[in-house]
């Protein structure tokens, strides 16, 4: 991947339209997806271990611990220089993480949150291998991965508070649509984001994001 390549990363919390955002770069912009869950989930069936939050959670810790905090990101990176797509790299979800990115040359950091009753019913009905928990579980999950001093661990405020976009997911499809196309528009320009201290943080309302094929 030359240096003139865009790579996006997506941070967020739990259940907030993450792979929602992904699905538009991939299907309207041509992104190539790279997928921390991806990663673990792989590294977990040759452990032969349950794909669950919990274990997930764990195994990228001990990542981390063993290898460094950017360690995951950086393996994905460098799958990610192997094509010549531009990169979406979801999800991000340490301050070490986002201290790699922010290095290279045209990245930016998207976040996004909505609120979490919303969140909550949309993992219910995404019904994956790590959705099935109650909303005790849910919010229990979230406040383990929402703070920490720890560069190592999850720590999802960190990384919110770091992101050149914000992402309100609580709007309609076509809010989403066209703010996504403002953001990508912004992006691929090349023009200066929030790290820009003369520009202001921008913050644009998303959809629920529960539907697909609406980004054309």
């Amino acid at each position: 991947m030359s240096h003139s390549r865009i790579v996006i990363g997506i941070t967020g919390t739990l259940g907030a339209g993450k792979g929602t955002v992904v699905e538009a770069l991939t299907y309207s912009y041509g992104f190539a997806h790279f997928s921390v869950r991806g990663y673990l989930e792989a590294e977990l069936e040759i452990r032969n271990l349950e794909k669950n939050r919990d274990n997930m959670t764990e195994l990228a810790n001990e990542i981390r611990a063993k290898h460094g905090a950017s360690h995951i990101i950086e393996q994905l990176y460098q799958r990610a220089q192997r094509g010549e797509r531009n990169a979406v790299i979801e999800s991000i979800r340490t301050t070490g993480e986002v201290a790699f990115l922010k290095t290279l040359p045209r990245f930016d950091l998207l976040a996004v949150d909505a609120p979490p009753e919303i969140r909550y019913e949309r993992i219910l009905q995404r019904g994956s291998s790590t959705d099935s928990v109650s909303y005790e579980k849910f919010l229990a999950d979230e406040k383990r991965e929402s703070e920490s001093q720890d560069p190592d661990r999850q720590n999802l405020v960190a990384c919110i508070a770091l992101a050149d976009v914000h992402i309100d997911n609580g709007g309609s499809r076509e809010q989403l649509g066209a703010q996504i196309r403002k953001t990508m528009g912004w992006i691929m320009a090349g023009k200066p984001t929030a790290t820009d201290p003369t520009t202001p943080m921008l913050k644009y309302v998303m959809s629920d994001g529960m539907g697909t094929g609406f980004f054309r």
